[in-house]
This record gives structure tokens, C-alpha cells and sequence, in this order.
């Protein structure tokens, strides 16, 4: 279920559906601990009046009803010791008040943060889960921008969700003190500021809601930049076409600050405006009882009470369009993931599966695009231990049907029997982890040869120096630093032959039942290819091989050649 609602309740509609029910309690418990910020915070601005009054005339310390029960109560002997108690009550309850501030904030961002894992670990995963097909369709920029960067956006959408409720309850009950202070003052004052809010809010959030959009579309941009230039850094030395890529970074890079700038000026323009109104019109109360009475005495500890809620209101105010600022300034964020992790795929497991005898394809159909089928009611045998050359001209769907066979793509129409078992999503991981997949570009990862052929599986000294010995190169590795070998981004300090036999060695780590070549070695000189086959033949003697190539000499081992024509 996909929810385009862009409104503030949609987003919490979001949310809600992105967290568990232990974050709900949590929550839950968050929320109340922000309740009881709120009455700390207005706690410790309606104590003032009295403490300001009782300190400028304590003669009223017996005179208030409140004041007197309580000296009474405790038996106090002086106005003075009265006073002193007061004011160290006063310290201690700062102190908690500080220590409360610090422990709320840390339980605040460790929630937030906490769901920032969650959302990219969730990402993460449901990339994983993607079919093949899927994963090819979709944008790998964008990919790796919801994870590393989206998914914190998101996750600092509570932050700011908690802050602002915080501040609401702070406000509503300073607001309340000040009404029991003063209603008709109270209320002119909230005419006034209203007006104020409501023109920021709608002047500046449909702006900030669209740098937001922007932000994402130049984060995405910026990742592609990169990762486009350093995949072909060998091709744009070659091009020298350095300028143009300058030009195209230096555009997005300030694409992308300008969002920031912008947000980040009009994330502070409520609070200016606020203040200055806010001030101007307290300021103006006092110059007002100045000028009809010529004496503020009467009216000092009241004045001194809307000053310092003021002083706490205003900032709880900015803070609260500021956190609604930045909510809106974060929803394609909370979108963006939202979407990627409601995004349903298929659950596969590991059921057991033998292979004895024989791979059978049944009436196989496949589409890319539908009604356009790559292949077409085809049905094949393959027995254990063959050796079978796939032929064909490019885009005929020889790389299609070999991928279809080792459970990468699962057919649009028909059936695949490993020996008499259906091929399924129960058993479909289990079937996997039987191929050995050596194909036309070789990834390596910046790191050891040994962590580039283990790639994932637990290393194991051993099965490394077997897998390179049958792959033949333990003999250049013991020249170098031997399993720990470092190959570069991208096995740039390697050939493209050392690159190939690596590929070799991880294909055949994990001692694979099926061994499957697409285009392995095409990229490769004759007389390097002929030498490489030869130790992949040696090495495939026990196994059922399946190899896509293009070049006759590559194939003439091969038991059977199978020829795939383009539709």
C-alpha cells in the first residue's frame, strides 16, 4: 500500500507503519516524558514571579494563603531563613532540571538514531531481496543514497516529531500561567503572534518542502557523478574530457549547498521575526504603564513573569516551526524510504535440493518487456556432468537462458525439474549455492586476494590456496604478498588474466556442483584465453559446465553446443 497523501497526518501515517510495536511503547513512554519536560519547563518559569516578589517584599510571604501555609507548616523562625530554603529548592530543582534535559535528549536521539540503523539495515536487506530483474530495473544511485544517507533523514523525523509535541505542551501550559497572570494581556499578545506564525508557516514551507525534493534529486545526481567518473577514470584520461565533468559536479555540488543555504536561512527567520515582535510588544506594555501611571513597581513582578515566558515561549515556538520546517524539509526522505520498504518481494528459502541426474527446462517463456518474449515455450535436458556451449548472436538470449537455469531469473511461463523436483522459491537458495559463476568483468573490491575470493564465505587458508593453485595464480601470489595481496578498487593493480583466474578462484571456492562462463573470457588475448580454458576444463572435470561464448576455440571441448537464435 502505497500512501501518496503529502500531508503532515500522511507522514505520521508513514511512520507509523515503519515501526514496531516495541518503538511504539517506547514512543509511547517518550511522549510521556516529554508531558512531564513540559511541566519541569513551565515549572521553572511560573517559580520566578513568586521568588522575585517574596525577594523584593517578603512582608507577602505572610500575606499569601500559599506562602503562609507552608511557613507555618515547616515552623519557619524568619522571613530570611524562609528565603534561604526557597532559594536552595530552587538550585536543586535546576540542577534536576538540567540533568533531566540531558538524560531526555540522549533517550531522544538514541531512539532516532537507533531507528536510522533500522531504516538502512531494513533498506539494505530489502535490496537484497530484490529479485535480479528488479534489481537490474532500478537506480543504484538512488539505492545507495536511501541507505546511507535517506534512511537518517528519516529516522530524524521523530526527533523533530517528539521536539515539536515537547514544545507544544510547553507553550499550552505557559500559556495557561499567563492567562491566570493576565487574560486580556495574554490574549492580545497570542492575536498578535498568531498572525505571525500563520503568515511564516504558509509563506515558507511550500519553499522549504521543495528544496527538500531538490536536496534529493542533487544527492542522487552527486552519487551518480561519482560513481560514473571513478568506474571509467582510465576512459576519461583517455578522453580528456576532465572540463565538462568539472563543470557538471561544480553545477550539482552547488545545487545541493544552495538547498542547505536556503533551509538553513529560513529555518532561523520565524525565530527573528518572533522575538523582535514578541519584545517589541512587551517593551511597549511597560513603556505604556510608564507613561499613564509613572510607576511600574505594582506591575514589576508581572512584567518580569510574561518576560521570562516569553523568553521560554518564543524559542519553544521557533523550535517548533523549525522542527516543522524540517519534517517538510525531510519528506521525500521519509517518502523515499517509506516506499522502498513496503515494497513487496518474494520470501526464498533454503529446502534442500539434490542434482544426480539431470536439469530439465519445461515450455520456459521469458519476458523483459511483456508480450515481447526473449525466449519462447523452450524445453531442454541437461545431464550431469555435460559440458554444453550456448551460441548465438548478441541479444538472442543466451546469457537470459543460462541465467534462468541457475535460478537468477525466474521464467515468465513454464517449469524447471532438478532431476524430478520443481524448482521453487522453497528450494531456489539451496540451488544457488550449487553454481560456481565466473563471468565477462570481474568485480574486485579494494581489499586482499583472500577477501576477494572468499567474497563473503568464512576464509579458510585451505580451500584458498587449492582454489589458487586450480585457478594458477598461487604462483604469482607467492611473488607478491601471497593471500594478502591487495588488488585495488576495482583490481586495478592486477591484469586482465590475474583478474579472470581470481574470478576462477572464487567460482570454484565453495567446490560448486555446476560451473557456468558468460563470456568469461572474451575480453582476453587468443593465447591467454586458450590457457585459461584449458585450466578451467582441468578444473570442470567432475562438474557440469555451461559456457556462453562467442569464439569457436572457446567451446571445442564442449560436449554439446546449443544454438539460441534471435527472435
Amino acid at each position: 500500500m502505497f500512501i501518496k497523501n503529502n500531508s503532515f497526518l500522511g507522514d505520521i501515517n508513514k511512520l507509523r507503519r515503519l515501526i514496531t510495536k516495541k518503538d511504539k511503547i517506547i514512543l509511547l513512554i517518550l511522549l510521556f516524558a516529554t508531558i512531564f519536560l513540559s511541566v519541569i519547563e513551565t515549572f521553572g518559569i511560573s517559580v520566578i514571579m513568586p521568588f522575585i516578589t517574596f525577594a523584593s517584599n517578603p512582608n507577602l510571604i505572610s500575606e499569601n494563603k500559599i506562602s503562609k501555609i507552608i511557613y507555618d507548616f515547616f515552623n519557619f523562625h524568619s522571613t530570611l531563613s524562609f528565603m534561604m530554603t526557597f532559594s536552595f529548592i530552587l538550585i536543586i530543582f535546576y540542577i534536576f532540571r538540567a540533568f533531566y534535559n540531558i538524560a531526555y535528549t540522549y533517550a531522544l536521539n538514541h531512539f532516532a538514531l537507533r531507528k536510522y540503523h533500522y531504516f538502512s539495515y531494513k533498506l539494505f536487506c530489502k535490496t537484497m531481496d530484490l529479485s535480479y530483474l528488479d534489481f537490474t530495473n532500478r537506480n543504484m544511485d538512488k539505492i545507495r543514497n536511501n541507505i546511507l544517507q535517506e534512511s537518517l533523514n528519516a529516522s530524524q523525523y521523530f526527533q523533530h516529531l517528539l521536539m515539536l509535541f515537547s514544545e507544544v505542551f510547553t507553550i499550552l501550559l505557559l500559556y495557561t500561567l499567563l492567562l491566570l497572570v493576565s487574560w486580556k494581556m495574554t490574549i492580545v499578545l497570542s492575536f498578535i503572534l498568531s498572525i505571525k506564525v500563520l503568515f511564516i508557516t504558509k509563506s515558507i514551507t511550500k519553499i522549504i518542502k521543495k528544496q527538500g525534493a531538490i536536496r534529493i534529486q542533487m544527492e542522487e545526481k552527486f552519487l551518480k557523478i561519482i560513481s560514473k567518473t571513478f568506474g571509467n577514470f582510465k576512459i576519461i584520461k583517455l578522453k580528456g574530457n576532465e572540463d565538462e565533468i568539472y563543470k557538471n559536479f561544480d553545477e550539482t555540488s552547488k545545487k545541493k549547498a544552495d538547498t542547505q543555504i536556503i533551509y538553513q536561512t529560513l529555518n532561523i527567520l520565524p525565530k527573528n521575526i518572533l522575538e523582535t515582535v514578541g519584545f517589541s510588544i512587551l517593551i511597549s506594555c511597560v513603556a505604556y504603564i510608564l507613561y499613564r501611571y509613572n510607576d511600574a513597581n505594582a506591575v514589576l513582578p508581572i512584567i518580569s513573569m510574561y518576560a521570562l515566558a516569553l523568553y521560554r515561549i518564543l524559542p519553544s515556538i521557533n523550535k517548533i516551526m523549525s522542527s516543522y520546517g524540517m519534517m517538510n524539509f525531510n519528506h521525500k526522505a521519509l517518502e523515499s524510504v517509506y516506499n522502498d520498504l513496503i515494497y513487496q518481494t518474494k520470501p526464498q528459502n533454503y529446502q534442500p535440493i539434490a542434482f544426480k541426474h539431470t536439469i530439465r527446462l519445461q515450455n520456459i517463456t521469458f519476458n523483459y518487456i511483456k508480450n515481447k518474449s526473449i525466449l519462447k515455450n523452450l524445453n531442454l535436458t541437461i545431464q550431469k556432468g555435460e559440458k554444453i556451449a550456448f551460441v548465438g548472436p548478441s541479444g538472442a538470449g543466451k546469457s537470459t537462458l543460462v541465467d534462468i537455469i541457475i535460478g537468477i531469473y525466474q521464467p515468465t511461463e513454464g517449469e524447471i525439474f532438478i532431476d524430478e523436483t520443481k524448482l521453487t522459491d522453497e528450494n531456489i537458495k539451496s540451488w544457488r549455492k550449487k553454481i560456481g559463476y565466473i563471468p565477462q568483468n570481474i568485480y574486485l573490491f579494494d581489499g586482499t586476494v583472500a577477501e576477494n575470493i572468499a567474497f563473503g564465505s568464512q576464509i579458510n587458508q585451505d580451500k584458498l590456496v587449492w582454489a589458487c593453485k586450480m585457478a594458477n595464480i598461487y604462483d604469482f601470489l607467492k611473488q607478491n604478498e601471497g593471500l594478502n595481496t591487495l588488488v585495488g578498487d576495482g583490481g586495478i593493480k592486477l591484469s586482465g588474466g590475474q583478474k579472470q583466474r581470481i574470478g576462477i578462484a572464487r567460482a570454484i571456492y565453495d567446490n560448486p556442483e555446476i560451473l557456468v562462463l558468460d563470456e568469461a573470457t572474451s575480453a582476453l588475448d587468443t593465447q591467454t584465453e586458450t590457457k585459461i580454458m584449458d585450466e578451467i576444463y582441468k578444473i570442470a572435470e567432475d562438474k557440469t559446465l555451461l559456457i556462453i561464448a562467442h569464439r569457436l576455440s572457446t567451446i571445442e571441448k564442449c560436449d554439446r553446443k546449443i544454438e539460441i537464435a534471435q527472435r
